[in-house]
């Protein structure tokens, strides 16, 4: 039987646009972004799809996570050549079979078993994984257990040993949410701008689980961890409440807080708006913002 290939809705247009919905255990990653001579998550990515295409592609991601930094909800784009999409295709496709559910297998296949692509989907042209997006959502989880972690949560939970006030971190983390410039809790870049939303920065205890949600429309280098730390400072009673407000006023990243390991840092989902407002979104987030 002849594959069943799908054709491009426009019979014009030299490449297709893909989503990919990417999960990943960060431990033993340097991170998203592509280095040489280290083992990313992107680099990982980037080899099994250039396999699977027989052509050169390249990855772009909704975040590019730290080193160690996990997820769950990782978005990323890719265009891939009309010529090269039948290598995607299985030789049969079942009537109502999702389109690239034999390219999800195929990758489960040829990627190594710390990162997992969960979804494969065409999308417009206009989306783009990191400037599209609507917001960011992450998950920070603590165990403040005496023994610390179960083992087989040590790689995703920080284990703290010293009693936190998650009253006294939800008021200090009030102060923090809305549109302000986030440069006492982001590492230096030349020529980038440090303002940021933080829509939602809450804390829930659940028995020894303590669990920071943080979402915000983009988040600069070390932010989230870094704003865990601040607040962390605050639950084992280091500092007032009042002064992580202080630190919005900062013009540097802040030497008086250490932002917390990356182990217990998780990027859970990503939203995007509806297809026609994509590059209306895409247009506002690429303009520089200023105090």
């Amino acid at each position: 039987m002849r594959p069943r290939v799908p054709t491009n809705p426009d019979d014009s247009a030299e490449v297709v646009r893909l989503r990919l919905d990417i999960a990943y255990d960060g431990t033993d990653f340097a991170g998203w972004a592509v280095q040489a001579g280290q083992r990313t998550v992107a680099g990982v990515l980037d080899e099994a799809l250039t396999t699977v295409f027989r052509t050169p592609v390249r990855l772009f991601a909704a975040g590019r996570t730290d080193t160690g930094v996990h997820a769950t909800g990782q978005v990323a784009h890719l265009d891939i050549p009309t010529a090269a999409l039948p290598h995607a295709y299985s030789r049969t496709r079942r009537d109502g079979e999702p389109e690239f559910l034999a390219l999800t297998r195929r990758l489960a296949r040829f990627l190594p078993i710390d990162v997992r692509v969960l979804r494969v989907q065409r999308t417009v042209a206009d989306f783009d994984a990191r400037f599209s997006a609507l917001r960011r959502h992450y998950a920070y989880r603590l165990s403040t257990a005496p023994y610390g972690v179960v083992p087989q949560q040590a790689r995703y939970i920080t284990a703290w040993s010293r009693p936190l006030d998650v009253e006294a971190m939800v008021q200090a983390s009030r102060a923090l949410v809305g549109l302000h410039d986030f440069a006492a809790f982001c590492r230096h870049r030349e020529g980038a701008t440090t303002i940021r939303d933080l829509q939602r920065l809450d804390w829930v205890r659940e028995g020894d689980l303590v669990t920071a949600h943080v979402s915000a429309d983009a988040f600069c280098w070390s932010m989230v961890r870094s704003l865990v730390g601040a607040v962390l400072a605050v639950g084992e009673h280091r500092r007032d409440p009042a002064w992580c407000a202080g630190l919005l006023n900062a013009q540097r990243r802040s030497s008086d807080f250490t932002a917390a390991p990356a182990r217990g840092l998780t990027l859970v989902g990503v939203d995007y708006p509806p297809d026609d407002q994509l590059g209306a979104r895409t247009v506002i987030t690429r303009d520089l913002r200023t105090r």
